[in-house]
């Protein structure tokens, strides 16, 4: 069974034809016809309904349509990602989900700049999920997100755990008060949630830890990105939730405070393409290892209980 039976086969199943599926393959039908009558010896199916008017898929011409499906994507996808290896000796690209700029990855970047300074890098601003397509894609080689997807040809290291803080403005009803705040604390304000799409995102995953308490907020408000949800919160529209690396930021007319629950904890992760062993992603992965390992000493030192 080779990749062209599988296009075939795909073809004439949706356009319930052989007729169609000819002209939109540009080869003759009789052809076609003989490709999907060996496939379907090969199985020892039937694939097709013979006779019916539009053409029909048996029973198990729809399980094969289903998984071929996913390994014509999967081949799709190793073709992009075997393509962008080639080029990676001498352009790495990164993707990056707005609030880790917050955190270490521009020190990440300026090392692998001092290291090779031969070697172009760009940076390009997507959700975790859009980092996954991109990594398949070949568009980027690595990606730091915050949301666990799993996908059989994406690796992931979780970097680190940052804790949650919640901000709200400075006459705010909870300002007084310096102490950790509890998520049933939040319960009745309004909470801006970011990104609004795509979805899931770090949105989501503040609305779980919500759902993990068996807490729900009663007035939400979705916003496309981290600075418009702090621009709200400072013109006293609502409050939100935002990893603790935001807290070094210097400005007035927000306030940072710590939320108690164990779990409000959002991952820094590092995906890559599955068994991409190239020379730059090594040294990346060699700067990320030690950058992040030097950050968590000195915080431990310090007693910092971010994760």
């Amino acid at each position: 069974m080779e990749l062209r039976h599988l296009r075939y086969f795909i073809a004439v199943a949706e356009q319930q034809s052989f007729t169609r599926a000819a002209e939109k393959l540009f080869i003759a039908q009789p052809p076609l016809s003989r490709q999907i009558q060996q496939l379907e010896e090969e199985l020892g199916v039937t694939l097709f309904e013979r006779g019916t008017r539009p053409l029909k898929m048996t029973e198990a011409g729809q399980f094969f349509y289903a998984h071929a499906q996913q390994l014509l994507a999967k081949a799709a996808d190793l073709k992009a990602m075997t393509q962008r290896i080639s080029h990676v000796e001498h352009d790495l690209s990164i993707g990056f989900v707005s609030s880790t700029l917050y955190g270490l990855l521009p020190q990440v970047i300026y090392r692998w700049r001092q290291a090779n300074p031969n070697v172009n890098i760009s940076l390009h601003e997507m959700t975790t999920m859009e980092q996954i397509i991109a990594l398949k894609e070949g568009r980027i080689d690595a990606g730091f997100g915050r949301l666990r997807m799993e996908d059989p040809l994406v690796r992931r290291i979780v970097l680190r755990h940052e804790k949650l803080m919640v901000t709200f403005p400075p006459n705010h009803r909870l300002a007084h008060s310096t102490e950790a705040l509890s998520l049933i604390d939040l319960v009745d304000e309004k909470l801006i949630i970011f990104p609004k799409h795509p979805r899931p995102s770090f949105a989501d995953q503040v609305l779980s830890i919500f759902a993990d308490h068996a807490i729900k907020p009663q007035q939400l408000i979705e916003v496309r990105e981290l600075q418009v949800a702090l621009g709200l919160v400072a013109a006293g529209e609502g409050i939100s939730i935002v990893p603790n690396t935001l807290y070094g930021m210097l400005r007035k007319d927000i306030l940072f405070r710590e939320i108690k629950d164990l779990n409000a904890v959002s991952p820094i992760i590092l995906s890559m393409r599955q068994m991409d062993e190239s020379e730059p992603l090594k040294k990346l992965l060699t700067i990320i290892t030690e950058l992040y390992s030097e950050f968590n000493v000195e915080n431990q030192l310090e007693g910092y209980t971010g994760g």
